[in-house]
């Protein structure tokens, strides 16, 4: 069953519920009230009924007491005939004196010796009274006792009250008529009420099944300060997300597809150069001099698949592997470099120069060596012989502008949050940077978004040719990533490429 049906068949059960309740209170008040009426009237009935009787007694005591009785009797009988209530006297002993017709009638219905018995029991000036149903109806039947002469008499008065009970028959049935009426209408406006407070959810269900259909521009347009309200406002928050992920996955997809491509093509040029010339050092006769070259490119391009490897898990292992946080010292970082620099800059004739301010670095110093080694590797091979490449690296404070070298002040920075440990004191820094420039070809700016993304190269035949694998800038970017650094980049055609890194000095937590 619909929701919808459910909250109608609720409405209807507590409405029908109420209602029948509240009647039936209504009715039982109604009917209390007028018995308590026809009670009232009874006492007021029965108490004159036993001061005629008594007054009458009194007046012919002084004749003897059975004319004194039948006095009383006779001065009695007079209003019961006013008020057509039936009137028995008994004594003690149950002799009737008055009223033997309707003690015959009366006997049917009620017990009078018990009446009288419980009525002895009780104090003076009380009565008792007592509702027996018979032929013509109901009865309300009052007892009290006089104190006559040497005798207790007792006075009954029976009164007729079908009526208060045909009143409530009557009622009864009108209330069904009356409650089958309210229920017609009460359902209509439950049906009514129940599909306004549903419609927000059927939409809801609609857009979940245009979404489900491809339609991801749908959103909920219920917007109240409801519990409907802020479940629309869930749904559309989780759409979003949902449809962010999915992009995010086609993207990753695209992106594990467009890795594979590369992939397979950077193997296969190599793979196809290495089974040609093997298969022509296996099938044909070669002078020494073709012998040697075919030899050493195939030894070249086993070389570059073997590099190729390595840096492919080196990518890897990075992103599945965590690593060692340990206190680097950068004077101590720079002087690795130029050790290992320095050599392949006189060899190349490049005029090449590292400068390192005493700073202590926080992460990996393998890491970051790779890091800056990639760098200025494309920094050589960007430039020709005789050309310059300087490294140079400052605490980064929080200073005016030109106060500090360009890239080594805090402005125009974005990527990781500020350092996990405030400063201790004003204009204390709270990063260390590196600057990379150097004067070679440059990179077109429509390049510059692209070199982070894996085997894409802005030169490719020149990359092949110096042994690139188009790797190093995304292994640079994870290791950055890794150690909560940023970079930026600023690079023209002909004219060379500035690198600028951001390092933070604290320890992380």
């Amino acid at each position: 069953m619909k929701f919808t049906g459910k909250l109608f068949l609720w409405i209807m059960v507590l409405v029908t519920a109420a209602f029948i309740a509240f009647g039936m209170w209504m009715l039982n008040f109604s009917f209390r009230q007028m018995l308590e009426q026809e009670r009232q009237q009874a006492s007021q009935e029965i108490r004159m009924f036993q001061y005629f009787l008594e007054v009458g007694y009194q007046s012919g005591e002084e004749y003897g007491e059975v004319y004194a009785l039948q006095k009383a009797i006779e001065s009695m009988a007079i209003n019961v005939d006013r008020t057509r209530s039936n009137c028995i006297v008994l004594d003690g002993e149950g002799a009737c004196y008055s009223g033997q017709h309707e003690l015959g009638q009366l006997s049917a219905m009620v017990d009078v010796n018990q009446m009288i018995t419980f009525r002895s029991g009780a104090e003076d000036n009380h009565y008792i009274w007592q509702i027996c149903e018979g032929s013509h109806g109901y009865e309300l039947v009052s007892m009290c006792s006089s104190r006559m002469g040497e005798k207790t008499y007792y006075l009954l008065i029976s009164r007729n009250i079908q009526g208060i009970y045909d009143t409530r028959a009557d009622t009864i049935r009108q209330y069904r008529v009356m409650l089958l009426v309210l229920l017609a209408v009460a359902a209509v406006c439950a049906w009514v009420l129940a599909r306004y407070l549903t419609q927000p959810i059927r939409k809801l269900g609609w857009v979940a099944k245009r979404i489900a259909a491809g339609d991801l521009s749908r959103r909920s347009e219920y917007h109240r300060a409801d519990e409907v309200g802020e479940l629309a406002e869930s749904f559309n928050i989780m759409a979003d997300r949902l449809v962010e992920q999915m992009r995010e996955k086609e993207l990753e997809a695209k992106r594990q597809e467009d890795f594979t491509a590369a992939f397979a093509h950077e193997l296969k040029t190599p793979l196809t150069s290495i089974i040609g010339y093997a298969q022509m050092l296996d099938t044909m006769e070669l002078d020494p001099e073709d012998h040697r070259m075919a030899s050493h490119y195939i030894f070249a391009q086993g070389k570059r698949l073997e590099q190729l490897s390595h840096k492919l898990l080196e990518l890897v292992s990075m992103e599945k592997q965590d690593f060692a946080v340990k206190p680097i010292k950068a004077m101590v970082l720079g002087e690795n470099l130029w050790n290992t620099m320095q050599p392949i800059w006189e060899m190349r004739q490049v005029q090449g120069s590292i400068r390192m301010e005493q700073a202590t670095l926080w992460g990996d110093a393998d890491l970051l060596l790779s890091l800056l080694y990639n760098l200025l590797d494309n920094a050589t091979k960007a430039v020709g012989e005789k050309g310059q490449i300087s490294l140079e690296g400052r605490r980064i404070r929080n200073r005016k502008r030109g106060e500090a070298p360009e890239g080594f002040d805090d402005r125009g920075w974005s990527g990781p949050e500020e350092p996990t440990q405030p400063a201790k004191a004003a204009g204390q820094a709270k990063w260390y940077g590196i600057r990379i420039r150097d004067n070679g070809r440059g990179i077109p700016q429509e390049e510059i978004n692209r070199i982070t993304e894996p085997f894409y190269m802005v030169d490719k035949s020149r990359s092949r040719k110096e042994g690139g694998a188009g790797l190093g800038m995304s292994l640079c970017q994870r290791i950055l990533q890794l150690h909560r650094g940023s970079w930026k980049m600023k690079s023209t055609l002909g004219e060379g490429t500035e690198i600028w890194i951001r390092l933070p000095l604290d320890s992380p937590k």
